[in-house]
């Protein structure tokens, strides 16, 4: 039989499939269109005595090929790795296809953060949407300007003027953060102690204990004005362009929402606060800083935050954006594994506590529970600081059984990361490979 007849026979991996020539034909540019050809025969794998065509492929994944050229809804076996199933169907020349709703719910249980990655990518379209659609209800010049400068502060790939202010703003972030490095040189320990007030029949064991107790740290701050003067003009900067972004975005709420924003906002406060608590100095020495300052200076671990923003000058990894997804996916995971080792700290650090309290020389380094707490975490985590240890028989038994429990604990939540991650990070592949045939598909109908 020619295959200029009615009917072709195929043979794909030792199963035979007869069809209609008309049925091929229903998708143009495909490779079982290529078969109704007159050059077929000599093109693929064609047995004449069994007037067959032979490819080396899944029967039972071409079994739903077919079934999708007869009826034109496209459904995934069960059991079956979409991935796979997506290769197969990239083989026969099928692309910007879509599974039938059925199975998109049945894999959609299967690997929900395939859903939750999409999300990030529609709203990103609907930020536009939503400014298009504001510019177009009104007139004002103001509307007009909100989308070109959304474009300019957010999208730095949009043009060179917004790829030139990104980059500015970086060194900007990376300046005001050698500025933080420069003024922590202003908390300067002020105290010279009498090494020779020391008790001399203190062992040496607890001489840094004695000496720290009746010596405790006394700091004072001194920060260059030029220091201060400096970092407010780049948060001036920084205020000026979140005041920009803010009145330019298509959504506030979300907006806020972003931890980035976030971030951005806080990082404005510590200076302004600081200058306004600022008072000049008669005396000759450093002054005691305020207690306000000494926690401005830790928001200002917001200015590193902001080090992230350079995400947006390069493409983000794949890896990078499943990670949220990954971990959101196994939260309840975590939140178990957490409960546990607290429950071991409990534990360890109670058992060893009593335990040196136990033993024949009463001599321990535990001055109270919670610092047993603290020897049972860094055990636990296998880290072993050494400079609270027990120094008992008991307490060292009780300290091996620590660690041991501290690796098991620790080595058993590993594979949930792996498999968790792998499934997502697959989910997120087969996103790409889907938006990638879309723009194919609609570059050959363009």
């Amino acid at each position: 039989m020619e295959v200029s007849a009615g009917k072709v026979i195929l043979n794909v991996g030792g199963i035979r499939y007869e069809t209609f020539l008309s049925t091929l034909q229903a998708f143009p540019g495909t490779k079982l269109w290529s078969l109704t050809e007159p050059q077929a025969n000599t093109k693929y794998d064609h047995d004449p005595s069994t007037k067959e065509f032979f490819f080396d492929r899944s029967g039972r994944l071409f079994g739903q090929v077919l079934n999708y050229y007869s009826t034109k809804q496209l459904h995934c076996p069960a059991g079956v790795c979409e991935s796979a199933f997506e290769e197969e169907l990239d083989f026969w020349g099928i692309t910007g296809t879509h599974l039938a709703p059925c199975c998109c719910i049945k894999l959609g249980k299967r690997g929900p953060q395939e859903e939750v990655h999409n999300i990030g990518i529609v709203d990103e379209q609907d930020n536009a949407q939503g400014l298009l659609v504001q510019e177009e209800r009104s007139g004002c010049q103001y509307a007009r300007w909100r989308p070109k400068l959304w474009d300019l502060f957010e999208k730095p790939h949009s043009s060179k003027c917004a790829m030139g202010l990104a980059v500015v703003s970086l060194l900007f972030t990376i300046a005001i953060i050698i500025i933080l490095c420069e003024e922590s040189k202003g908390f300067i320990k002020n105290i010279i102690p009498d090494h020779n007030i020391i008790p001399d029949h203190t062992t040496e064991s607890h001489h840094d204990h004695y000496y720290h107790h009746f010596f405790p740290s006394v700091f004072s701050y001194e920060v260059a004005p030029y220091l201060l003067h400096l970092e407010l003009f780049f948060i001036l900067c920084f205020t000026a362009e979140f005041f920009v972004r803010i009145m330019c975005c298509p959504d506030l709420k979300r907006f806020l929402k972003n931890p980035l924003n976030i971030a951005d906002l806080l990082s404005l406060f510590p200076v302004y606060i600081e200058l306004s608590l600022a008072r000049p100095s008669q005396e000759p020495h450093p002054q005691e800083p305020h207690p306000v300052i000494r926690w401005l200076g830790l928001s200002r671990m917001m200015y590193i935050i902001k080090l992230l923003k350079v995400l947006r000058l390069v493409e983000t990894p794949l890896m990078l954006r499943v990670m949220p997804y990954m971990f959101k996916s196994i939260l309840r995971e975590i939140l178990i594994f957490l409960l546990i080792f607290a429950s071991e700290v409990l534990f360890f650090g109670t058992l060893c506590f009593y335990g040196e309290q136990l033993s024949a020389n009463f001599k321990i380094h535990f001055r109270n529970i919670g610092e047993a707490f603290w020897w049972a975490a860094i055990t636990l985590t296998t880290v072993g600081y050494g400079e609270i240890v027990p120094i008992s028989v008991t307490g060292h038994v009780i300290a091996a059984c620590t660690a041991l429990c501290g690796v098991l604990t620790i080595i058993v939540p590993v594979p949930i990361f792996l498999f968790s991650f792998k499934g997502c990070y697959d989910a997120a592949v087969i996103k790409e490979r889907r938006k990638k045939k879309a723009m194919q598909a609609v570059t050959l109908l363009s």
